[in-house]
């Protein structure tokens, strides 16, 4: 064993509220992490999705329910928090899409698998989706 190898320090059992909150994430593990998680967040939000499908196509009522449901609210939820779940599964897709296809271009290209065409490759999947999340939120909120 180096002396390298040495004076790293050893996790066996990692703590999740002791070990996580100071262990530093490369951006990459981060993307990736936040791929898993807008996976999750897209089946989570599948029953919404559905249904904005279904009352969008029925009927002309039934797209006017639909567009309601935004500004006035559905039921017990208010406007703002269908728009605010609508953005939510906005992001998850861009992220995830754009996620993926950067996995995609590494297991394509085993050239690409180096730590900084990781870092760059994060950095711009972080960028485009957040960035097209915020252009697509500000139409969905109104801003033009």
């Amino acid at each position: 064993m180096t002396e390298l190898a040495k004076q790293r320090p050893e996790y066996r059992n990692i703590h999740a509220f002791r070990d996580l909150p100071s262990y530093r994430w490369p951006l990459a593990a981060l993307v990736s992490g936040m791929h898993r998680i807008s996976g999750m967040i897209m089946f989570l939000l599948l029953p919404l999705v559905i249904w904005m499908f279904d009352t969008s196509v029925s009927s002309e009522i039934s797209f006017g329910k639909f567009t309601s449901a935004f500004s006035s609210g559905l039921g017990f939820a208010p406007g703002w928090l269908i728009k605010l779940l609508t953005l939510g599964l906005i992001w998850g897709y861009l992220h995830h899409f754009i996620a993926g296809l950067r996995h995609l271009l590494m297991d394509m290209n085993h050239a690409a698998v180096t730590k900084e065409f990781g870092k760059s490759s994060a950095a711009v999947t972080l960028v485009a989706s957040f960035g097209l999340t915020a252009i697509l939120g500000a139409k969905l909120f109104g801003l033009y």
